[in-house]
């Protein structure tokens, strides 16, 4: 009998679904499930679309697998494995929305941070724990959650081992929302709605300046605002504005 997919994945024409789909080990980032996030980022990247991860279960991820982590050596950290896929899910042409039950802890709490949204319900626990276990969170946490959280917040997680509860972590903007967890997939669907509701062209190019290199503006956002000028959709959109503005 085959194996289950560590990764499930459910294709729509505007949105992919990404599940995480080891429940029996609460959704540990794996090299398998690695390999699999790579091909769903291929696909994305040939055809952009909104992308919901989510963990089947309870959890969202409780972390990387111990047990590989244990058994790997100084070049398998220089290669980059888990940084690697958690930066090209940032870099994903359209948003992504990380939908937390439960545990989002180390490996897992890395992969939210990576989400341009993050929703999660009363149960939801997001953490860093590495120095606990003699390592440090070295696939972005790092650096990501100062800019997420700010300096003093972001130290307490990684040096201290603070562990967020849901209403802490919605207090300093790490959560968008709080749901109820038979509500988390509809909550993140929502959300996807009023982005696909959007110019397609004008999310991807809003994602991308607000990731630039603060030297590159305001260049850039008039090259791109140059683009988008010349475009139908924006002649579509604001046509159909100004129609209605004269009905109002």
């Amino acid at each position: 009998m085959n194996a289950a997919p560590v990764v499930v994945v459910e294709s729509l024409e505007d949105r992919v679904v990404i599940r995480l789909n080891r429940p029996e080990a609460r959704n540990a980032v794996n090299q398998a499930m690695v390999s699999m996030l790579h091909q769903v980022c291929a696909e994305l990247e040939e055809l952009p679309r909104v992308a919901l991860i989510i963990g089947e279960g309870t959890t969202f991820a409780a972390g990387a697998d111990i047990g590989e982590l244990r058994a790997r050596g100084h070049l398998d950290a220089l290669s980059g494995i888990n940084s690697a896929i958690f930066d090209r899910i940032r870099r994903l042409p359209m948003p992504t929305i990380g939908l937390l039950d439960g545990y989002a802890l180390g490996g897992g709490a890395e992969l939210a941070y990576a989400c341009d949204f993050r929703i999660g319900t009363p149960r939801t626990r997001i953490g860093n724990p590495e120095p606990g276990l003699g390592i440090i969170a070295a696939a972005g946490a790092v650096w990501r959650l100062g800019e997420l959280v700010g300096e003093p917040f972001a130290k307490e997680i990684l040096l201290a081992g603070r562990v967020l509860k849901a209403d802490e972590a919605r207090e300093v903007r790490l959560l968008n929302d709080i749901v109820d967890p038979g509500e988390l997939e509809a909550a993140g669907h929502a959300l996807a709605d009023r982005i696909v509701g959007q110019s397609a062209l004008a999310v991807r190019l809003s994602k991308s300046l607000f990731h630039a290199p603060r030297g590159a503006h305001p260049l850039i956002d008039d090259i791109a605002q140059a683009v988008l000028f010349e475009t139908e959709d924006k002649r579509t959109r604001m046509t159909a504005f100004l129609d209605r503005s004269t009905k109002d």
